[in-house]
């Protein structure tokens, strides 16, 4: 006789405020949280709530559903940028290496930056096309789903004293020049050379309900995926696949992955290391 599995245990308050919370701004801001991982989004809400002041996630959905203003404070929290220059320098080397003899082939060539945030990683692509000779003919796309972060990007001003963690890692990524050369310092800032960005195309665009917009040679999306739950990580995969090109590549976050997806048998992996995969099929 089989012992019967374990009740399942129902939601804490917290758990259904939260889930409240997202619908209701789904359906009020167009902007889809529901399928983000639930413990990343919730600890997300809780920081939130301490720095507006509010008692509960009811009480913030409330004054959301009035205030579209406290709603953009809001967004900043949900997506809350983490990035840097050149952000794990194994990655960038691997596409020097590995993709960009194959880009070469290319008469023009359209690259994805999907959740590019506040732009560096736009810009440390940038300078690695630049640096190999293939920008002059690649339009980038950048799309984020956060309007400030897309207007931090499109600015390319950066806090000066991260600059030596940029140029370190820009260095351990195989630069070939001066990083220095690449950018202005003054008032404790550095702007980086907006050339860099003079074919690039900053856009919002939400992997949750949005659609492909072009086909592409390269789709770069790093750290995102981790945010989602398997359902949206999927169509995420999916977007991707549909917008690369016949053998197109895409790279994902190191702790990020297309195995046990329903894209796993879509995707081969070029550099498994560093997830960079190209399209099969």
């Amino acid at each position: 006789m089989t012992s019967a599995p374990p009740p399942m245990q129902p939601p804490s308050d917290s758990d259904i405020e939260l889930r409240l919370l997202m619908e209701a701004i789904y359906l009020k801001y167009s902007y889809d949280f529901r399928d983000y991982t639930g413990s990343s989004q919730k600890r997300r809400v809780l920081h939130a709530l301490n720095q507006l002041g509010l008692p509960t996630i009811s009480a913030l959905q409330e004054r959301v559903l009035r205030e579209p203003q406290l709603f953009s404070q809001l967004l900043q929290f949900l997506t809350i940028p983490v990035s840097e220059m050149f952000r794990d320098p194994a990655y960038f080397l691997a596409l020097r290496r590995q993709v960009v003899p194959l880009l070469h082939t290319y008469p023009t060539i359209k690259v994805w930056i999907a959740g590019c945030s506040t732009g560096e990683e736009v810009f440390s692509l940038a300078i690695l096309l630049r640096e190999e000779g293939l920008l002059s003919r690649t339009q980038i796309y950048a799309t984020d789903i956060n309007p400030v972060s897309l207007e931090k990007a499109r600015q390319g001003i950066y806090p000066l004293e991260a600059v030596r963690r940029y140029t370190a890692n820009y260095q351990r990524a195989g630069g070939t020049g001066a990083f220095s050369d690449y950018y202005t310092a003054a008032y404790d800032a550095a702007r980086f050379d907006l050339s860099l960005c003079a074919d690039v195309i900053f856009a919002d665009h939400s992997l949750a309900t949005d659609s492909v917009f072009a086909e592409t040679q390269l789709v770069s999306c790093r750290n995102v995926l981790i945010y989602f739950n398997r359902q949206l990580q999927d169509r995420a995969l999916g977007l991707f696949h549909e917008s690369l090109c016949h053998r197109g590549f895409l790279g994902l976050g190191n702790k990020e992955s297309i195995d046990f997806s329903a894209y796993a048998d879509r995707f081969e992996a070029l550099s498994r290391a560093e997830r960079i995969f190209r399209k099969a099929t």
